[in-house]
């Protein structure tokens, strides 16, 4: 019998987690409002289509270009004091924008300027936010925990496009603009309430360029998350114009203008916050990839509707159909991808994540901008739609992962036996486990250590190989190489408990009274 589901609201129960929710919805809110006031600002200083999907690719750009950096810097220091940072950096850069809007200083491409800057901030700190999500709850809400993250983003997209349109076409667009910079102070204050514990350290720590060498070998040996990744690319691509071209649908409709374009707004939110309440019983009815393909195509439902509306009601259903699919989709993948994370990498993959999310949303904001220009905006809806259930449809062969398991470290490696200390420095580190088999198990002992040797080169090792002694077929060799042998116990501290079976299995194999012989090789030289 399966076992129950957590309530949706269960993970609000945590203070600390309540509180920190509570402040971004808040600080979502201004972020809503100021990209109301953005787009239609865009829409009055520029007729241009491509232009006005170009405020969407300013903030989607920065986060495919910065998020593994972020993403690695998260990984290395203090995420809070990240978050305090960032949410500093953007007050003054929403404040900027403010002034210039105010003095109607605010020019086509200073508008995208400080909407990349505003971008670059939020790339910073979104892989941080992301990560910090399983350190305020227990591992059985964490999915709970991502929807409620995804539904307060979907609440102040209910209220802040639909306050944002109200203050744009009452108060004018700079109003907006410090309304979502005194947002950005209620999050700051938040920020300070909350007393972050930080993880011990198991392992020496890493520099920069190699955690972010590390984050990207970690997703490249990682099948699981790859599949995630793929997936995210095939429906962040055709849904991107849906977002992207929703200010020029607006535009063009009877009596269209910044109330209406809010009014859309909000009824996205409202229907990603139904879709985000209905999505535990959708769950616990479908797979992850059925849903993922009820959401997709949901979406690509809602864009052709769009583009046909013939009023502003029948836009705000659509919208909302688009709200539905488009919540049940992030977090679908969202899950996913949080699922096969340990922490020590957990900022670094999420920012890949958020690379793939927002590297597809860029270039398909540019396309489906650049088609609606040599068209017409209903033509790219319909053809974005058509390609979003086209992939939707094909990409159920990758199929989405289950949870990796329990991803603490394992601590199953015993520490490596020294004659005198090692500088962590010193490298390259040849590691070499010798095994003792039957040779009628060669076979099934092969396909027991590939996956070994996958674990091997995910955590740290540049080269991985498996060697026979030509005199003695059961004397089989493991071996791998690390750059350092400060990277050689970072490897220690990185195996899962859900990697220890992997190894229990090949160690099933070895025959003889002791242990595999485990043997650490360096660079000979005397004078050291």
């Amino acid at each position: 019998m399966a076992e129950p589901q957590p309530s949706a609201f269960a993970p609000l129960r945590e203070r600390v987690f309540a509180v920190l929710w509570a402040a971004t919805v808040i600080g979502n809110v201004g972020t809503w409002m100021r990209d109301v006031g953005s787009g239609w600002l865009m829409v009055t200083l520029s007729p241009s289509a491509a232009m006005v999907a170009l405020v969407q690719a300013a903030t989607s750009l920065p986060i495919f270009l910065l998020a593994l950096p972020a993403g690695a810097l998260a990984d290395l220091v203090d995420r809070r004091r990240v978050l305090i940072g960032v949410q500093a950096f953007l007050l003054i850069t929403v404040s900027l924008l403010a002034v210039l809007a105010w003095a109607d200083a605010l020019t086509p491409w200073s508008l995208l300027a400080l909407t990349f800057l505003a971008g670059c901030g939020a790339a910073v700190g979104q892989p941080a936010w992301q990560a910090v999500v399983p350190e305020l709850v227990a591992r059985p809400l964490l999915q709970p925990a991502v929807a409620l993250n995804s539904l307060g983003i979907n609440i102040s997209r209910a209220i802040g496009p639909a306050l944002g349109g109200l203050i744009v076409a009452t108060a004018g667009v700079p109003a907006a603009y410090a309304a979502d910079a005194l947002s950005y102070a209620v999050v700051i204050a938040a920020l300070l309430w909350w007393r972050r514990t930080a993880p011990a350290r198991t392992a020496p720590p890493e520099h920069l360029p190699g955690a972010m060498r590390a984050g990207l070998r970690y997703a490249l040996r990682a099948p699981p998350l790859r599949r995630v990744l793929a997936r995210a690319v095939l429906f962040f691509a055709p849904a991107a114009a849906s977002w992207a071209l929703l200010p020029l649908v607006a535009r063009a409709m009877p009596g269209g203008g910044p109330a209406a374009y809010g009014l859309m707004l909000a009824a996205v939110g409202a229907g990603a916050v139904a879709g985000a309440l209905i999505l535990p019983s959708i769950r616990a009815r479908l797979s992850a990839d059925a849903t993922l393909l009820a959401a997709t195509l949901a979406v690509a439902a809602a864009m052709p509707l769009l583009a046909a509306s013939p009023s502003l009601p029948f836009a705000v259903a659509a919208s909302a159909l688009m709200g539905i699919g488009w919540i049940v989709a992030v977090t679908t993948l969202n899950v996913a991808a949080q699922g096969q994370l340990p922490a020590w990498v957990r900022a670094r993959g999420l920012a890949l994540y958020l690379t793939a999310f927002y590297g597809a949303m860029t270039a398909g904001s540019v396309g489906w901008g650049r088609l609606a220009d040599l068209a017409s905006v209903p033509t790219a809806l319909a053809a974005a739609a058509v390609m979003a259930a086209a992939a939707g449809l094909l990409a159920r062969r990758i199929a989405l992962p289950d949870a990796a398991g329990d991803l603490a470290p394992a601590e199953f490696w015993p520490e490596p036996v020294l004659a005198t200390p090692v500088a962590g420095e010193r490298g390259p580190v040849f590691v070499t486990v010798a095994y003792r088999i039957d040779p009628a198990d060669a076979v099934a002992f092969r396909a027991a250590i590939i996956p070994l040797g996958e674990i091997r080169l995910r955590d740290g090792a540049l080269r991985w190989g498996v060697a026979e002694d030509a005199a003695d077929p059961g004397a089989i060799t493991e071996w791998f190489e690390v750059a350092t042998w400060a990277e050689h116990l970072r490897q220690h501290a990185r195996l899962t408990a859900a990697d220890v079976p992997v190894q229990q299995a090949v160690r099933a194999f070895h025959r003889g009274d002791h242990p595999p012989a485990v043997a650490h090789l360096l660079p000979f030289d005397p004078l050291r």
